[in-house]
């Protein structure tokens, strides 16, 4: 199995089922470094004070919020600990919805989840459900500091995390101002029985292995061929977990009926006011 980036488990009613969370995508694509021309030496970044142009060292950079235009609150370090979620290693689902409920423009990105320990059962259990009720799961996650709104999706033999965007940092459709002749077309029939002619003529099967990215290709062969003519420069660079516990899975019939049985908390809301100030700025 890949390296898992974190361990926990998936949380609902009086169940926990142990996972790992594993990468499902990388971002591909050519590293550029900045070189000096004259020396061949790395380039780096100065934080530069905008006002004056001038070097700041990092003991004088605090951070700051914006409150009105050309106001801000400077909270501390200890301010912004303070205000990050409790890490409490569960995927914590609070609601089933009808996965097509789901839009597409808040979906982010895919994780994989795979059973660990003696959670394979409950695990598969949990898939089946959601396939056969086609359903997903919200739940929440902290991921590094900073809460999610995440859905648990089946995927064939396996289930899928994938992070949600918030609410407000999707923009509605109405910021387009598409006007009538997109909402209400007026359109001939024989040209939507052209336009899905067309369609039909151009349609395949999904085939990712034939995706390629041109502009990824074309810099490398061109890497290969430079550095085979010899042309390399020499580029001198300067030098210089936390443990947690997954409950086991026991009696999982048992541990069902005294969920559905025993069910006396309130429904949490589906984001807490604390995690709505966390995810629009980054602290880091």
């Amino acid at each position: 199995m890949a390296r898992a980036i974190w361990k926990g488990a998936i949380s609902f009613g009086l169940v926990h089922i142990p996972v790992a969370l594993v990468s499902a995508t990388s971002s591909q694509g050519v590293d550029f470094d900045w070189l000096d021309s004259r020396s061949m030496e790395p380039v780096g970044y100065k934080r530069v004070n905008k006002v004056t142009g001038k070097e700041v060292t990092k003991e004088h950079i605090v951070k700051g919020v914006q409150y009105e235009k050309g106001r801000y609150v400077v909270l501390s370090e200890d301010e912004i600990k303070s205000a990050h979620p409790l890490s409490t290693q569960t995927i914590d689902i609070f609601s089933f919805v009808d996965s097509e409920q789901i839009p597409l423009q808040n979906i982010d990105t895919p994780y994989y989840l795979a059973p660990d320990k003696r959670g394979g059962k409950v695990y598969a259990l949990l898939r089946e459900t959601l396939s056969k009720t086609n359903k997903v799961a919200l739940c929440h996650v902290v991921l590094h500091t900073r809460q999610h709104l995440a859905a648990l999706m089946p995927l064939e033999s396996a289930l899928v995390l994938v992070m949600l965007r918030w609410p407000e940092e999707v923009h509605s459709l109405d910021t387009l101002e598409l006007g009538s002749e997109v909402t209400e077309p007026k359109l001939a029939k024989g040209e939507l029985d052209m336009a899905k002619r067309l369609v039909q003529d151009m349609s395949g099967d999904w085939s990712p292995g034939d995706y390629r990215d041109s502009f990824e290709d074309k810099i490398m062969a061109l890497v290969e061929k430079k550095a085979h003519e010899g042309k390399i420069e020499d580029v001198e660079t300067a030098t210089g977990a936390q443990a947690h516990k997954t409950a086991d899975v026991i009696d999982l019939t048992e541990l069902l009926k005294r969920s559905l049985g025993g069910k006396t908390a309130a429904k949490p809301s589906a984001k807490p006011a604390s995690a709505k100030k966390t995810s629009k700025r980054s602290t880091g």
